[in-house]
């Protein structure tokens, strides 16, 4: 599917930096699923998640602030404008909203198949990582909601961009784009990782099709939301 070019808001190096960091992280996350796999003590261990959570929060706006750094500033183009400008109106907000709920429904009919029909639960080095108390959870909802807006800025946003302008296909970006969001997801586990990429997949789509990054970042966050005070 071919597509008008956009310009790339940040050299290749740029890109390559941050896939690299994508794929080092996935690297680190299979290291860790093995070694917990092997070491049941780690598992009923569980860890200090408030210095954690907090240590996420701050590196998913590090993300943020390396794309706004590196790309969009020196191409003059802001925050706001790239995430799909201001809601115009009390209609677009509701439109918004609507698409976010549409979206986590969907996904959460198809995580109700993949956990009946392929995998069920969280991976063995992510189990003990659940908040628990009002302040895990508060730290929770931090995290969770900077991860919607992070990655989606991220992955739908600024990779996608970045791809497309480089192969000058939609198609082609958007599959190297969701590839890299479900092997930085590693972590979690390689099963995880495919239902991670159809996550991807829909954020995408929306995001193409709504040609802003609110609707996903909504859901997005909505959804980690969800997972860790129900999960």
């Amino acid at each position: 599917m071919a597509t008008s070019v956009q310009k790339a808001v940040a050299p290749w190096w740029h890109t390559a930096i941050l896939m690299a960091f994508f794929l080092g992280t996935a690297a680190g996350g299979a290291a860790l699923q093995h070694h917990a796999r092997g070491h049941a003590d780690l598992v009923q261990h569980r860890p200090d998640v408030v210095l954690l959570y907090i240590s996420l929060i701050a590196g998913e706006w590090g993300l943020v602030y390396y794309v706004w750094k590196g790309g969009l500033r020196p191409s003059r183009i802001t925050l706001l404008e790239f995430v799909g400008g201001r809601w115009n109106s009390a209609k677009a907000v509701f439109l918004d909203v609507v698409l976010a709920i549409g979206l986590w429904s969907l996904w959460q009919g198809i995580s109700f198949l993949w956990t009946r029909w392929v995998s069920a639960g969280h991976a063995a080095s992510i189990s003990q990582m659940m908040p628990h108390g009002w302040v895990e959870r508060a730290l929770w909802v931090l995290l969770a909601a900077s991860a919607g807006i992070s990655e989606e800025l991220v992955f739908r946003g600024y990779l996608q961009r970045q791809f497309t302008a480089f192969t000058g296909r939609t198609f082609i970006a958007s599959l190297l784009q969701v590839s890299i969001f479900a092997v930085a997801h590693g972590y979690q586990g390689v099963r995880s990782c495919l239902v991670i990429a159809i996550y991807g997949t829909l954020f995408t789509l929306l995001a193409i099709w709504r040609k802003s990054l609110r609707p996903g970042m909504i859901a997005h966050a909505w959804t980690d939301i969800l997972g860790g005070l129900m999960g």
